[in-house]
């Protein structure tokens, strides 16, 4: 816990817009500010997050596009509604495979022992019976911080975003230093999500890019190329976030698909 009572936050990068430093209001949190976010949407952010996604290495925090509750501006960032956060010791005894597996037997339902071929998927087609185990990584494709910069110019060009800044080494573990809640009706523990994102970071070449009060969205610099691929993947994302197939387009197939080639992952949490 010293770690983030210890957090140079008197370090920020110079240039910002006007912003806050803020502190979780979920249950008991002992520190100090675990993130920085702009008073107001900035205009054009993605060139303000380009300069500070390039120099994050140098300063340590790591740039986020922070998209607000729709009509309650203030939340989830202004208002702290964050989870107290957790160092990222947290992240690192996790395992990927250990924690989709738990999602995994979570959501999906159990297969009879004497189950014919019809009753090998469930109503919306997700594969039924024991956890399959992570997807092969992708073979490298382009360099993954270039791929998200390009992403974000090309999706947020013009716009006015509000703009996070978190101190953590990697796009994944900011999810957890800042007590990210979004996906609290699936989990709980942030860094659950961390260690997944961290392991697609490392297999698929993802980045972070922007956080929602319930979604995420990543960039992929190494999306899969054929539907065999997609296939476990889409196994994976089911696990992650079963809301992207049962309140999305309620076919797994059809989900699996959308994801050959795609280089931006979005998920939202009922």
């Amino acid at each position: 816990m010293a770690e983030f009572r210890d957090t140079p936050f008197d370090a920020l990068p110079s240039g910002l817009p006007p912003g806050r430093l803020i502190v979780p209001d979920e249950g008991d949190w002992p520190g100090g500010p675990v993130m920085w976010v702009s008073d107001k949407p900035v205009p054009d952010a993605a060139v303000l997050w380009m300069r500070l996604h390039e120099s994050h290495p140098e300063t340590g925090f790591y740039p986020l596009l922070l998209e607000p509750l729709c009509r309650e501006p203030d939340r989830p960032w202004h208002s702290g509604e964050l989870f107290p956060p957790l160092s990222v010791g947290a992240i690192d005894v996790l395992r990927a495979d250990g924690v989709l597996q738990r999602f995994w037997e979570m959501v999906s339902e159990e297969l009879p022992e004497d189950a014919d071929e019809s009753e090998r998927v469930d109503h919306n087609g997700v594969p039924r019976g024991p956890w399959p185990g992570l997807a092969p990584a992708t073979p490298p494709g382009d360099d993954p911080d270039q791929t998200v910069r390009e992403h974000v110019l090309a999706r947020y060009a013009g716009d006015d975003v509000l703009l996070g800044l978190v101190p953590a080494a990697r796009g994944a573990d900011a999810l957890t230093r800042m007590g990210w809640s979004g996906p609290c009706n699936h989990t709980d523990h942030p860094q659950e999500i961390s260690a997944v994102v961290r392991s697609w970071e490392d297999r698929f070449g993802a980045r972070v890019m922007s956080v929602g009060f319930d979604t995420l969205d990543l960039s992929v610099a190494a999306p899969p190329t054929t539907l065999d691929q997609a296939i476990d993947i889409a196994v994976e994302h089911h696990a992650f976030c079963p809301d992207n197939i049962s309140q999305g387009c309620g076919d797994f197939l059809q989900y699996a698909e959308s994801l050959v080639g795609a280089v931006r992952w979005s998920f939202w949490w009922d």
